[in-house]
């Protein structure tokens, strides 16, 4: 009677271990490294969310329309460790983020830093701090 308990028991923990890893890709997959853009904005809001954390900004173009630009960043374990804090960036500050461009031409990047409005260089990209892509 055990056995007819624990065999489905192990399966779905099996399955829900798998999960994080399908969750998680790789830099390679969704971003080309031989892409490296900055772009300048007007900083919306911050996702803090795990896997990794996404900063929202708006982008005028030349012809005036205003596109809502994601840049994925490190979790915010990572963020927080390289001295961000949840109040680091406000809502309408004008911020340059550098990084590379995702693949499938949407307006997502990966992002390497972030520069604010007073000068201020912020990493978000790598744990070491350095720029360009994840390793």
């Amino acid at each position: 009677m055990r056995a007819k308990f624990a065999i489905p028991a192990v399966g779905v923990t099996l399955l829900l271990a798998a999960v994080p890893v399908v969750a998680h890709h790789s830099f390679a997959a969704e971003y080309d490294s031989t892409k490296p853009v900055t772009i300048k904005g007007s900083f919306v809001k911050m996702d803090w969310v795990n896997p990794h954390s996404w900063i929202r900004f708006n982008v005028t173009g030349d012809d005036g329309k205003v596109t809502l630009w994601s840049a994925e960043a490190l979790p915010p374990n990572g963020l927080y460790r390289q001295g961000w804090r949840k109040d680091s960036l406000k809502e309408g500050e004008e911020i340059t983020v550098t990084g590379f461009r995702a693949k499938d031409g949407t307006a997502t990047m990966w992002s390497s830093s972030v520069v604010r409005a007073d000068g201020k260089k912020m990493f978000s990209g790598r744990a070491d701090g350095e720029e360009g892509p994840p390793r």
